[in-house]
Parts: structure tokens; sequence; C-alpha cells
């Protein structure tokens, strides 16, 4: 198995780009969305960030955080809104006809590719 290395800088700025399972389109759909907001406000009430844009489309969504000075754990953060919405939906979202032997291994859902892109913002032009 790989072993990803992330940057541990304290107080950063970081770019997302999180994707559905298979590029499914359904993450503009009210359920979704509120069940997306929820998560984000019960993380954010426990693990504080700055949201400094967010962009959300059918089947992935961009968003630019910037983290507490004392902290560098965006993991923690992005694990935890990926779970609530993995909770709340999965009973009308989690399709197993789409779930492959590793996935099933791991108790993965159908829902959230397993991984995310991230990219630490370096100044202002890199912001802009």
């Amino acid at each position: 198995m790989s072993h990803y290395r992330r940057l541990d800088s304290k107080g950063a700025t970081w770019f997302f780009t999180v994707v559905t399972y298979q590029r499914r389109e359904f993450l503009c759909d009210d359920e979704v969305r509120a069940a997306l907001r929820g998560a984000i406000l019960k993380t954010r009430a426990r693990y504080p960030f700055n949201i400094d844009a967010w962009v959300l489309l059918p089947d992935h969504f961009h968003c630019i955080w910037t983290l507490p000075e004392d902290d560098s754990n965006f993991q923690l953060r992005m694990r935890l809104i990926k779970r609530h919405v993995t909770l709340t939906c999965s009973e009308f979202l989690h399709d197993d006809k789409l779930n492959t032997p590793s996935r099933r291994k791991r108790k993965e859902s159908t829902i959230w590719q397993r991984r995310f892109w991230e990219h630490q913002i370096q100044d202002d032009e890199d912001f802009r």
C-alpha cells in the first residue's frame, strides 16, 4: 500500500479537490448539500478552520481553507466531513453494485473517491 506524505505546515492555506466515487453526480442535491453543510459546521465547531472559498459542482468540489496558526491537520477535517456526509446520506447514495472487493475490504462506501487532492498555497499570486 502506498504511504502518502503530506506537508505539515501549521496555519497554512490549502486548496482541495474532492471527487465523488466514479464521478457520480449528486453533490448538488438538496439532501446532500444539507449534509455537507452540517458536516462542515460540525467539523469547524470542533476543529476550527477558515473557509476562504468553496465551489460545489455535481460530482466534485473545490475549496480553500486556512488552518489555525497552531494546527496543520487538514486530513482530519476532510476525513470528518466526508465521513459525516457518508453516514448521513449512505442510505440513499450507497450503491453496492458499484462496490469492489478492495472497497469492501476497507469497508468503504460508494460515495467518495478514496483520496483527495491538496495543494498548499504559497503566496498571494498562488491564492489568486
